[in-house]
């Protein structure tokens, strides 16, 4: 059985220890064996029969082990994975039992899916792009890569989410809209006209400040 190694164990770690422990792989095809976390003491103060292995400055990924990403800003989610990557991890997708997944549904490799997700039909998404509860894709959407997207979002038809780009809890996103490379969109924006690369955006409608 393969070892399951949580990368990142704040706060989104934490949470994703619970859906890795709830899929039906765990016990199976692989066992959360801990995380990864540059700080020792994070989970401090918290109750988990796993703790933290190690810094990433140390740890070699063995033949047996098997990684999830669970770092929510897409430039420290990058480096970090792509660092283990060029030491040869290997990760796998996490999907929480009960997302919905309609037809010609497109998966990148690392992404980590949430309960609640709803992804209706001809989707595109990203390698480690992950989608936390209770956030929806509507149909011919695209994410790219390192993407985060908070919980209740709502990304209507044919947007598109550009590399790294994040998007805050209770993001709207109108149907044809785009949100550019690294950009950010702050908690409850709706974002009614596109945004472009790097740009940081809050409000309702969305705008610079």
């Amino acid at each position: 059985m393969k070892k399951l190694i949580i990368v990142g164990a704040g706060g989104f770690g934490r949470e994703v220890y619970t859906w890795a422990k709830s899929h039906p792989d765990s016990g199976k095809a692989w066992e959360v064996a801990g995380f990864i976390d540059d700080d020792a003491a994070v989970l401090d103060g918290y109750n988990y029969p796993v703790g933290v292995l190690g810094p990433l400055e140390t740890h070699q990924p063995a033949e047996n082990e098997v990684f999830v990403c669970a770092i929510g800003a897409p430039r420290v989610k990058q480096k970090v994975c792509q660092t283990l990557l060029s030491r040869s991890a290997t990760f796998i997708p996490l999907v929480h039992p009960s997302v919905i997944i309609g037809e010609n549904i497109e998966l990148g490799n690392g992404v980590v899916l949430c309960p609640r997700v709803t992804l209706t039909a001809d989707i595109s998404i990203g390698d480690f792009v992950a989608i936390s509860c209770h956030s929806s894709v509507g149909h011919d959407a695209v994410i790219g890569d390192w993407a985060t997207i908070s919980g209740h979002c709502d990304l209507t038809g044919s947007t598109r989410l550009g590399t790294g780009a994040f998007l805050g809890t209770g993001v709207r996103i109108v149907p044809s809209k785009s949100v550019g490379d690294f950009a950010y969109v702050g908690a409850g924006a709706v974002v009614i006209r596109s945004v472009k690369h790097g740009q940081k955006v809050f409000g309702n409608p969305a705008r610079v400040f």
